[in-house]
């Protein structure tokens, strides 16, 4: 697991007024909150924010939140941005304990689907259904990314949750509730052609 830290300072200005002037200063109003300590208002840099909100990890990782100087690990639970300015209006952090587990959304890395049989072919289409997954583990477990590896794929295969490898001490709590819940992560089906496409109009035609 990388290390990543923010640097933040406390406020005590609170309310709209408070942070629409931090807004107007290039700042960012936030809020900590969770485990054992009250939750602490806090602003960031609009930028350095910017710049590492483009980044997968910062949605997926354990941040070290580096307040005036005291450092917390947490995660990002939340995000508002402007609609449609370039701009981060405001962030929720929620403190990690490490020794609880925590359920965190992991970005899926799929790996090798053009060196494989279905995405070789011109007749295949490989669909991803999902881009992430909800995993449950300890803090020093949380994957950045899980590897999907798709070399293997060929027409009509399906990959579910339950086929994903994961890393050690990680695990998805949606296949614990049944078979119903393993879901299709990627999907290799014949491609419609031409001609099946234009079947039912040509026999529509017909009568």
């Amino acid at each position: 697991m990388s290390d990543h830290t923010i640097k933040a300072t406390g406020r005590s200005d609170k309310g709209k007024g408070a942070s629409r002037r931090l807004r107007h200063a290039a700042a960012i109003p936030a809020i900590v909150y969770g485990g054992n300590a009250e939750p602490k208002q806090i602003q960031l840099e609009h930028e350095k924010i910017w710049l590492a909100s483009q980044n997968e990890w910062f949605y997926a990782s354990i941040l070290n939140l580096d307040i005036d100087g005291k450092v917390e690990s947490v995660l990002l639970r939340d995000m508002q941005r402007h609609p449609y300015k370039q701009q981060i209006m405001h962030l929720d952090f929620q403190r990690v304990d490490a020794n609880q587990a925590l359920r965190a959304s992991v970005p899926l890395h799929f790996l090798n689907q053009e060196k494989s049989p279905a995405g070789k072919s011109a007749e295949v289409v490989v669909t991803h259904e999902l881009n992430e997954v909800t995993v449950s583990c300890l803090p020093k477990d949380l994957p950045e990314f899980i590897e999907v590896d798709l070399a293997a794929l060929k027409q009509g295969d399906i990959v579910h949750l339950s086929d994903i490898k994961l890393p050690s001490g990680v695990e998805i709590p949606e296949l614990k509730l049944g078979k119903e819940h393993d879901v299709a992560v990627v999907i290799a089906k014949a491609a419609r052609t031409a001609d099946e496409d234009e079947t039912p109009a040509a026999e529509g035609d017909q009568k």
